[in-house]
């Protein structure tokens, strides 16, 4: 991200000028360097105060991208907080409708959505189909489709994503789970212009796997369901079975389907076992109690450092 991380920094300046110019609010910007392998967190030290804070938050090494917005989260010291991704997608220029619904309309969590995905693979939009109905399969609290990480949330709603406990975190399903009023704001993700994405499909598929088994139960609810069915099919089999052996008095044929009914079995049991286990897994980390993520550094450039020379604060934690 560090290539196209000041033409974003200057649209987001640009953008928080013209809302503070409207409205009678402090704003601060936190930037959090997961781990990155380029000098973004050079460049991010380095960029210009206009008006308001800069926070750069460096964590000790890839923790994912749940980890970066609890962290984001976690650092930011003002009341409402509006997360975007680094890589100019997100349009600054949509903040302050995002700020309007929150303070004009009422809400408490303003999420973005595309608008539509018409431009992308077939494949990815039924992957993107698949997700939702399975995630939101017997929820009380479904995610919206299509919703992104982009989103506001009001003081009373971000104080409520803090509380959550939980280290395997899935920030949509959170974010919709804690409630309060939410509005969805449509909108048209803006092209890549600088740098590549290294989120490619194998990261997908594990976030996705992340997400589910992080936030929902569907998967085990599927496997009981899938065990129901086996059960069911050879009870009618063996059913169907006798009727041939003492009724028409026809041989079944016994190796080939011994053999494959032993196979289907056998490989639906594989799939259980290896979705109790990612549940397993998850309830050990839960129980080790470790951080989501570890701070190198956290350097922070006050809003008139530019103005009387005041100097820059840094400091190291570990957390």
């Amino acid at each position: 991200e560090a290539t196209g991380l000041p033409a974003l920094h200057a649209r987001i300046a640009e953008a928080v000028a013209r809302l503070t110019a409207a409205r009678v609010l402090h704003v601060e910007i936190v930037y959090v360097d997961d781990g990155s392998s380029d000098d973004t967190a050079a460049v991010a030290r380095d960029l210009p105060t206009a008006g308001f804070d800069v926070h750069v938050v460096s964590l000790s090494r890839n923790f994912g991208k749940e980890a970066a917005l609890l962290a984001g989260l976690d650092h930011a010291r003002l009341g409402a907080v509006l997360f975007m991704d680094g890589d100019g997608q997100h349009p600054p220029d949509l903040i302050e409708t995002l700020v309007g619904h929150w303070l004009d309309g009422g809400y408490d969590v303003v999420y973005t959505a595309k608008a539509h995905r018409e431009n992308e693979p077939l494949t990815r939009r039924l992957g993107v189909k698949t997700f939702y109905a399975l995630i939101n399969w017997g929820a009380r609290a479904k995610i919206p489709e299509d919703a992104g990480d982009f989103r506001l949330l009001s003081p009373r709603a971000a104080a409520a994503l803090r509380q959550l406990p939980e280290r395997n975190r899935f920030f949509k399903g959170l974010a919709t789970w804690i409630g309060f009023r939410q509005k969805r704001v449509d909108y048209e993700p803006a092209l890549r212009e600088h740098g590549h994405s290294t989120f490619g499909l194998n990261s997908l598929i594990g976030l996705s796997i992340e997400g589910i088994t992080s936030f929902s139960v569907a998967p085990l609810r599927l496997a009981s369901l899938l065990g129901a069915l086996l059960a069911a099919s050879a009870l009618v089999f063996g059913a169907w079975t006798v009727v041939e052996t003492f009724v028409y008095e026809e041989t079944v044929p016994g190796y080939p389907s011994l053999v494959v009914g032993l196979m289907v079995i056998g490989g639906v049991q594989l799939i259980m076992i290896g979705i109790m286990g990612e549940y397993i897994g998850k309830i050990l980390s839960e129980l080790k109690a470790r951080p989501v993520y570890f701070v190198a550094e956290h350097h922070v450039k006050p809003a008139d450092a530019a103005q009387d020379g005041a100097a820059e604060a840094a400091r190291t934690a570990a957390e």
